[in-house]
């Protein structure tokens, strides 16, 4: 028989905020072909996640400067113009998240893939990151998802059992990570989604 939910853990980019490089380099390419080329070549997910675990924004870029001098102007774009990479709040997951830190049965936090240089622009902007009784940044604690360690780090800092806790991700690899640890997950699509799915688990909303 499962545990009663006491704790929901947040992902926030793909969940809360609305975060994409296309808000930047669409206009530059003006099509998407060549702009995924890019993605998938040059500025890579894996590169743009190699910060988000601390490593240095200007060491990344001039590695990749060194690496592909063709395309110095657009590698510098990325993190020179990353600020317009970030788009809205995710409204519905918001309104979500306003009703779970009001209910007192719930401890919210907040376990995030983010470079510690960039998230205080985040955290400028969004003042909903400041209702999380803490938020995990991988950029701070060297390490991220969906590495062991940053769920351990979590589990610990803010004394939770797994099998009491709930992580919302956009991305099915993190979930997975954190089931192997005991901790019960929804894979994040859409609010409405979101929604379903914690009846489930048996959290009103």
């Amino acid at each position: 028989m499962m545990k009663p939910i006491n704790t929901i853990i947040f992902d926030l980019g793909g969940v809360l905020i609305d975060w994409n490089p296309a808000y930047v380099f669409r206009e530059v390419f003006q099509n998407d072909e060549k702009m995924n080329w890019f993605f998938d070549n040059i500025c890579t997910s894996d590169w743009n996640e190699n910060q988000d675990a601390g490593y240095p924004i200007s060491q990344a870029t001039e590695d990749l400067v060194v690496k592909y001098p063709d395309y110095e102007r657009l590698i510098r774009m990325y993190y020179g113009q990353w600020e317009k990479m970030l788009g809205g709040e995710i409204s519905g997951t918001v309104s979500i998240l306003k009703s779970l830190i009001e209910n007192p049965h719930y401890k919210v936090v907040a376990l995030t893939n983010w470079s510690s240089e960039t998230f205080p622009i985040a955290q400028k902007r969004f003042d909903f990151l400041s209702w999380f009784e803490g938020i995990v940044v991988s950029g701070e604690e060297k390490t991220r998802k969906p590495f062991k360690e940053i769920y351990e780090i979590t589990l610990s800092r803010f004394d939770l059992q797994p099998e009491c806790s709930l992580f919302i991700d956009d991305n099915l690899r993190n979930i997975e990570a954190a089931q192997k640890l005991g901790i019960n997950g929804i894979h994040f699509k859409d609010p409405d989604q979101l929604g379903e799915s914690l009846e489930k688990f048996q959290i009103n909303i």
